[in-house]
């Protein structure tokens, strides 16, 4: 499916990688994207994102290359938002990221929830997703091995040990 289909089907992306616009500053990066087709009450604005991740508001004018790892997930994430999804889906939300931008990511995406926002995680940090998700999909080479809550995947060692490592 082209990329302007899904978009219309209301998913946001924030893909593995980030992959900000590197050559356009923080406030094109994020206008680029901005759509409120589904109409929705509390649309996601410039506003709105700057108030949500506000290191990216005295950064409005650097480029997308001049900005930290950390940054750039706000940024990728900002920009998704502006596209004010129905569905919000994270690849790999806080690989290669410092533990202290790792944790405001984390509490951001906490936020998102109580908010009503539906997120769709996939990340290695089990503590972090099973202190978010509602629901958990193990998969392994693209099938769902297993499927629960996460206190059905805290008490469960066996199947903690035989797809998570742990």
């Amino acid at each position: 499916m082209p990329p302007y289909k899904i978009s219309r089907t209301g998913i946001g992306l924030v893909p593995e990688g980030r992959q900000i616009f590197p050559n356009l500053n923080v406030y094109e990066n994020l206008v680029a994207t901005s759509s409120n087709r589904f109409k929705i009450r509390n649309p996601w604005t410039l506003d709105r994102v700057l108030e949500l991740f506000p290191r990216l508001k005295d950064r409005l004018n650097n480029m997308g290359n001049q900005l930290s790892g950390g940054e750039q997930q706000m940024l990728a994430i900002g920009r998704a938002l502006m596209t004010n999804p129905r569905m919000l889906i994270l690849d790999e939300a806080t690989e290669g990221l410092a533990p202290l931008i790792k944790n405001e990511i984390w509490d951001c995406l906490k936020g998102l929830k109580s908010s009503g926002q539906s997120i769709l995680v996939v990340d290695k940090s089990i503590k972090a997703l099973t202190d978010l998700a509602d629901r958990h999909y193990i998969m392994e080479k693209g099938k769902i091995e297993w499927i629960g809550d996460s206190s059905t995947l805290n008490s469960n060692k066996e199947i903690q040990h035989r797809y998570l490592g742990i």
